[in-house]
């Protein structure tokens, strides 16, 4: 990167120039601090999440796609608690200031603000090695958040969409050979949070995460949280052709377990509530009373430990 734009027109050429959107943002970037309106029953959700180069994401990776991912990954916690989504602030580390770079970064990251009604309401900018943070914002009514707390003996356990093709993107990047990638590199540069599933499944999940780790990892948060166990049947996990196509190549059935960023939802429902469940929802096992993770796969029944990626590990 290169330039020497500064500080204040760097935020007000790219970031402050959208209108708050939502209600709840009644004032725009320019002051101290943002004000929010959090009406009365209902609950702030906040989180945050850091993407670093050459950690979370390519030193080539097109700034576009990685504006808009950044944004998802937070826009898919607050789906995987049910919360609504309506602010986010920004903190950008650069190493130098590209004007064409930062102009396609706030296009990518903006355009998907405008989808959800959500508003950046402020941030920071500081030069260093290139370092991403986003905090994230939702309102979700009082005593309805979606917990990994709640998942009970009996339940039912669901994901949305596919899982793997972010995992198979990830290999194509570093040299798998796939007949037809576009499916899985777009899955691994522009994942979709799926903040409607996530408001669809309020008073109807007993519990949820989304799979950013892998299934078996993001699940075994919940069963750990609930005090529970779960047997998936391999068999239902919902593959793509391409990922279906590479376990058979690879004979690596393990990775449309344990490969991350999917960020689709996995989630735990009582048999009565089976009927009511956003569409694309798979159900992949069922929670038991016993501890730990079973796979069953072609009959044969084995005990699964995957851990999710540790920084300081």
């Amino acid at each position: 990167m290169s330039g020497t734009i500064a500080e204040f027109d760097l935020i007000r050429r790219y970031f402050a120039v959208h209108a708050p959107q939502h209600p709840y943002n009644p004032l725009g970037i320019g002051d101290d601090c943002a004000l929010l309106n959090v009406p009365a029953g209902y609950q702030l959700a906040v989180t945050t999440d850091t993407m670093v180069e050459n950690v979370h994401f390519f030193a080539d990776v097109d700034p576009e796609s990685l504006g808009h991912k950044l944004l998802a990954v937070n826009l898919s916690d607050l789906a995987a608690m049910g919360a609504e989504p309506f602010a986010v602030t920004l903190a950008l580390t650069l190493p130098a200031t590209d004007e064409s770079w930062l102009q396609a970064f706030s296009r990518g990251f903006m355009a998907l603000a405008r989808q959800y009604g959500v508003d950046l309401v402020g941030g920071d900018t500081t030069s260093g090695p290139l370092t991403l943070s986003v905090q994230a914002m939702g309102v979700v009514p009082e005593g309805r958040a979606l917990l990994r707390s709640g998942a009970q003996a009996g339940d039912a356990v669901y994901v949305t969409g596919q899982l793997g093709n972010a995992g198979l993107g990830l290999k194509i990047k570093q040299g798998y050979d796939c007949n037809r990638p576009d499916l899985a590199l777009q899955c691994f540069n522009k994942p979709q949070p799926r903040i409607e599933q996530g408001l669809a499944l309020r008073g109807i999940a007993n519990a949820c995460i989304d799979i950013s780790d892998g299934l078996a990892a993001d699940l075994g948060h919940i069963l750990e949280q609930s005090g529970v166990g779960a047997r998936l049947q391999w068999e239902r996990l919902p593959l793509s052709a391409q990922v279906q196509e590479y376990v058979e190549r690879s004979n690596d059935w393990r990775m449309p377990l344990t490969a991350g960023d999917d960020y689709e939802l996995c989630f735990t429902v009582p048999a009565d509530f089976a009927g009511q469940l956003p569409g694309g929802s798979i159900q992949v096992g069922t929670i038991e009373a016993e501890p730990g993770l079973r796979v069953e796969r072609a009959g044969v029944t084995e005990i699964f430990e995957a851990k999710g990626y540790e920084h300081f590990s």
